[in-house]
């Protein structure tokens, strides 16, 4: 099954392949009426900007096109996307390959309701330094024994190497910062 996250990684994959910087795009849940409220948004470089709407399909109009189970999209404002800068240089851009493996970690998260996905994400991201190369969430949960007002994120963080391949230490230095960031911007607390 989808999701709105499935939605959300197509909307940023999209968008970076059109040249937006996705690192820098602002997720605002005020998706339009057929979108599934709390499990759509919008995003866009400001506050008044809007690039793209995703998520799961309201069920009333999952009903009245006769879908049986969620269903997830989204679409894309093509004139609301900026226009290309001029490059400086005509070297040809390319994507810089390490040799080094990527180290993936987990880390779980409880935070108050209120507090968007997009949120973590973007305090995980701030805090994890430049070996951060992807940030997903992949597992969400409310309710059971985390309490009245609570949910638990948990996120995947890859981290890749570019100059030497990363000790123990490395590793665990990172995972702090990211910690500590999440923690500081949320008032989440990392789930044991």
């Amino acid at each position: 099954p989808v999701d709105a996250f499935d939605a959300k990684a197509d909307v940023l994959a999209v968008l970076g392949q059109l040249g937006v910087p996705v690192d820098k795009l602002q997720v605002r849940t005020e998706a339009p009426g057929w979108y599934h409220p709390g499990r759509s948004a919008v995003v866009g470089l400001g506050p008044q900007s809007v690039m793209a709407a995703f998520g799961e399909i309201h069920p009333g109009v999952l009903r009245a096109m006769g879908v049986k189970g969620p269903m997830a999209g989204f679409e894309i404002y093509l004139d609301a996307l900026p226009k290309p800068k001029a490059k400086k240089s005509a070297a040809k851009a390319y994507l810089e390959l390490s040799t080094l493996h990527p180290v993936e970690r987990d880390f779980a998260f409880v935070v108050d309701t209120a507090v968007s996905a997009e949120a973590v994400l973007s305090a995980a991201r701030r805090a994890g330094s430049t070996l951060v190369a992807d940030i997903r969430v992949f597992d969400f949960f409310e309710g059971g024994n985390l309490g009245e007002g609570k949910k638990s994120l948990a996120i995947n963080v890859t981290l890749q190497p570019t100059e030497k391949t990363l000790t123990d230490a490395d590793i665990e230095a990172v995972g702090q910062q990211i910690v500590a960031g999440v923690e500081k911007a949320t008032g989440g607390v990392l789930r044991t």
